[in-house]
């Protein structure tokens, strides 16, 4: 079983000492022009130790990973990998937005993220589609090889 990293990593550390918090990451961050979202904010409270504040912060699942902050740093400071590490780190603390929770359950429950309702399903019929569509959900040896994933991953346990 995989255990999420209840510390960060040196080598995370170490990278995040590179910033020398110039801005550009949070110029450029699609999510930072939509949400309270600041990656310089949480670099720097990376390197200031503020571990709890972080991990706690509602900030800290803003970010898409879509790699424009890493794209654009002049110091090439690996910045998605330091919010991965933390979120991992967050998790593994107990700390968890409710949507991703959401999400998360639903994909040890049926194998996919977004589950089937039943008033959906009728509709499928009534279009001539299969009531289930062609996810993990409609292959059972499927969903079995997911459930064995998730239960070695200890993604099972993280949801519970």
């Amino acid at each position: 079983m995989v255990t999420p990293k209840a510390e960060i990593s040196k080598e995370i550390a170490d990278a995040a000492k590179m910033c020398f918090q110039c801005g550009t990451c949070t110029a450029g961050c699609p999510s930072g022009r939509r949400t309270s979202y600041r990656v310089r904010k949480i670099v720097r409270m990376a390197q200031l130790g503020m571990k709890e504040e972080i991990l706690g912060s509602d900030e800290l699942w803003e970010c898409s990973t879509c790699y424009t902050c890493v794209e654009r740093c002049p110091r090439q400071v690996p910045i998605v990998d330091i919010i991965i590490d933390l979120r991992n780190m967050a998790v593994a603390e107990g700390h968890m937005r409710a949507q991703h929770k959401g999400t998360a359950t639903n994909l040890v429950k049926y194998g996919h993220t977004v589950d089937v309702k039943e008033n959906i399903s009728k509709l499928r019929a009534e279009m001539g589609l299969p009531e289930v569509p062609p996810t993990v959900l409609a292959n059972p040896a499927a969903k079995a090889d997911l459930d064995k994933i998730l239960a070695a991953t200890g993604f099972t346990k993280i949801v519970e």
